[in-house]
């Protein structure tokens, strides 16, 4: 009897003293960290830009005064040819789907073919030869609508309104008899030039080719208003062009400051170490 209750405290007491144990010794939890909060940089700054194209012109008409200031007429045919273009301009991305800039562009010299039917000196019927060149300086503000990328590629679309500032050469005119009969002396008329207001519609993708270098590729239609062409000589003029429109294919490249600037990347702070 004695003997079952020694055991029986032995038990009581080892029991005790491993649940005072386990109170009085508690590892802390590991502390839970919270990931870091994923967000979406909004792409943002400015950048600079240049292009070259060529542009598919259409002249809408010609017009020009035949031996009185009282008869206006239209020219019998009037062909404004192809030319290259360059451009260059600066501009500020706003986020990632908004963008403008401003750009200045240079059309290179497009040849001017046209003719027109009258009366000239070596009969009384007679059909002219009238050639000239135009060039322009176009000065735009534009905005562009960014729809997204998709790998490499951002596809938009945008347009601008501005001045270009039209320049012709002389009109040459050489009109001669439909009969055969023989041609008047060529006669040249003072080109003209000013500013005139335009606007612009284009789309295309952006490619990217480094972090701040961006590729453009795509499509420009401008339309210039019409104005002064050439100047009076001989009973003949002054001319004016009724405008024009331009389908212009463009490739250019874009730089964009600060685009290859990276955030620090996140490192959790050291945990302590528990000894048991």
């Amino acid at each position: 009897m004695k003997t079952s209750l020694l055991a029986a405290a032995a038990v009581l007491l080892v029991s005790t003293t491993a649940t005072y144990a386990a109170d009085l010794y508690q590892p802390e939890p590991a502390p839970i960290m919270e990931a870091p909060e994923v967000t979406v940089a909004e792409a943002s700054g400015w950048y600079l830009r240049g292009d070259v194209g060529y542009s598919f012109n259409h002249l809408r008409g010609a017009e020009y005064y035949q031996g009185s200031n009282a008869n206006l007429v239209d020219f019998e045919d009037a062909e404004l040819k192809d030319a290259f273009s360059v451009g260059a301009g600066v501009g500020y991305q706003i986020n990632n789907y908004l963008r403008t800039d401003l750009t200045f562009d240079y059309m290179f010299k497009s040849d001017f073919d046209g003719s027109t039917i009258g009366s000239c000196g070596v009969s009384s019927a007679c059909t002219s030869s009238d050639v000239s060149a135009m060039r322009a300086y176009t000065l735009m503000a534009n905005a562009y609508v960014d729809l997204g990328t998709y790998g490499l590629f951002t596809p938009y679309v945008g347009g601008g309104i501005g001045g270009s500032y039209v320049k012709w050469d002389k009109l040459r005119n050489t009109s001669c008899a439909d009969d055969g009969s023989g041609c008047d002396d060529t006669v040249e008329h003072g080109g003209k030039g000013e500013w005139r207001f335009a606007y612009q519609l284009m789309a295309g993708a952006s490619i990217d080719l480094t972090c701040n270098v961006k590729a453009d590729v795509g499509y420009r239609f401008r339309h210039t208003l019409g104005g002064d062409m050439f100047g009076y000589q001989l009973n003949g003029g002054p001319g004016y062009d009724k405008g024009f429109y331009s389908h212009e294919i463009r490739a250019g490249a874009r730089y964009v400051f600060g685009a290859c600037e990276q955030p620090v990347a996140y490192e959790p702070p050291p945990q302590p170490i528990v000894y048991k």
